[in-house]
C-alpha cells in the first residue's frame, strides 16, 4: 500500500469494473493495450484524474481544457471533440452503475507504433483513449491527521528541459522524488525549483499558512493545478489573504500550518516537513476551514 494523499480504502467492487478503451468496454482483467503503444514504449501521452460525485464529473471543463492544451503542445490530435470525450466518460460511469465516490483516470497516448522508436511519424493508429473509473476515496484519517513531507534533491526543472506544466505520462522526475522521500521515511516529497525556492510536491501542490496568510509557490515550476487554482479562488472569495510567491524552506519550517491540494484528496493537511512538526502535529484551523470551503464547492457544483 502506498502512503500519502493517495491512500485509499480498497473497494471489492473494483474487481468487476468495466474499462473503456477507444469506445469499447472491457472487464478489468481483459482491459489491455498493445506493447507497441506510444504510452508504454515512451510515456508519450497526456492524462487527467477526475472526481465523479453525485453522477457528475467535478470541474470537468477545466480538466478537459488542460488535457486538450497538453495534447496540442505535444502536437497530438486526440481525434474526438471535448463533448464526445465527456459523453464517453459519463457513459463509462453509467455502464458501471456508478454515482459517487469514484476516481477516474483518463489517459490518452499518441497510439500504436510500427516499431519501438520515438518519432511520432511512425505512429500507425489513432490515439489510444483509456477511461478507468474506480470506487476510490481518500482515507478519512489522511484528511485529519495529515501527511509528512521530505525535501528531496530532485528539482522541478526549467520548461525548456521538460515543461512541468505538461501533464504528460512521463513522470520519472516525480517518481524519483517519491522514491527518495519514501526511503527517508516520509509520505511524499517536497520539491524545490531550480533557484532553491519551494515549488510543489511530487503529486500534489503545496501551501503554507503564516500569520493568517496562505502562501503557495509562484506556479512557474508546477503543473497548472486545478485544485490549486480552486483553493486560491476560494481563499480570495472568503477574504483569506492568499499569495503566489517565492518562499524558502525556512519559511516552511516556521509556518503555523501547511497543506497539499489535488483532485483525489482535495485538501490534505501537512503536519511534518523534514522532521519539523507543524501546529503540534495536528490539523490546524485554517486547513479545516479551507477543507470545508472546498467541500461546499463540491456539493454546490455536483448537487445530490
Amino acid at each position: 500500500m502506498a502512503h500519502g494523499t493517495h491512500d485509499y480504502v480498497d473497494d471489492p467492487r473494483n474487481a468487476s469494473i468495466k474499462i473503456d478503451i477507444n469506445g469499447e468496454l472491457y472487464p478489468r482483467d481483459e482491459a489491455k493495450v498493445s506493447v507497441f503503444d506510444s504510452g508504454y514504449i515512451l510515456g508519450d501521452g497526456v492524462w487527467e484524474g477526475l472526481r465523479f460525485h453525485n453522477t457528475r464529473v467535478f470541474q470537468l471543463d477545466q480538466h478537459l481544457a488542460r488535457l486538450f492544451e497538453g495534447a496540442k503542445a505535444l502536437d497530438m490530435d486526440i481525434g474526438i471533440t471535448r463533448e464526445a470525450l465527456a459523453d464517453r466518460i459519463l457513459r463509462t460511469c453509467a455502464a458501471n452503475d456508478m454515482s459517487s465516490g469514484v476516481h477516474i483516470r483518463l489517459m490518452i497516448t499518441r497510439g500504436i507504433k510500427a516499431t519501438p522508436y520515438q518519432d511520432p511519424r511512425i505512429t500507425i493508429s489513432p490515439p489510444t483513449i483509456v477511461i478507468i473509473p474506480e470506487y476510490k476515496e481518500a482515507l478519512p484519517e489522511t484528511l485529519v491527521k495529515g501527511i509528512r513531507l521530505f525535501t528531496v534533491h530532485v528539482r522541478r526543472g526549467y520548461p525548456d528541459v521538460q515543461d512541468p506544466k505538461l501533464n504528460s505520462h512521463s513522470k520519472l522526475n516525480c517518481i524519483t522524488a517519491c522514491i527518495q522521500a519514501a526511503k527517508a521515511g516520509a509520505d511524499e516529497a517536497l520539491m524545490l525549483d531550480p533557484h532553491g525556492f519551494v515549488a510543489t510536491c511530487n503529486s500534489t501542490h503545496f501551501f503554507i499558512v503564516r500569520h493568517g496568510e496562505v502562501w503557495t509557490s509562484t506556479g512557474d515550476y508546477c503543473l497548472g493545478g486545478i485544485t490549486r487554482r480552486t483553493v486560491i479562488d476560494l481563499c480570495r472569495n472568503a477574504d483569506i489573504p492568499v499569495f503566489e510567491k517565492n518562499f524558502s524552506l525556512t519559511d516552511v519550517y516556521g509556518a503555523e500550518e501547511a497543506f497539499c491540494t489535488g483532485t483525489f484528496a482535495g485538501v490534505a493537511p501537512v503536519t511534518e516537513v523534514d522532521g519539523r512538526i507543524l501546529d503540534e502535529g495536528v490539523r490546524g484551523p485554517m486547513v479545516a476551514r479551507i477543507q470545508q470551503l472546498y467541500l461546499d464547492l463540491l456539493e454546490a457544483e455536483c448537487p445530490a
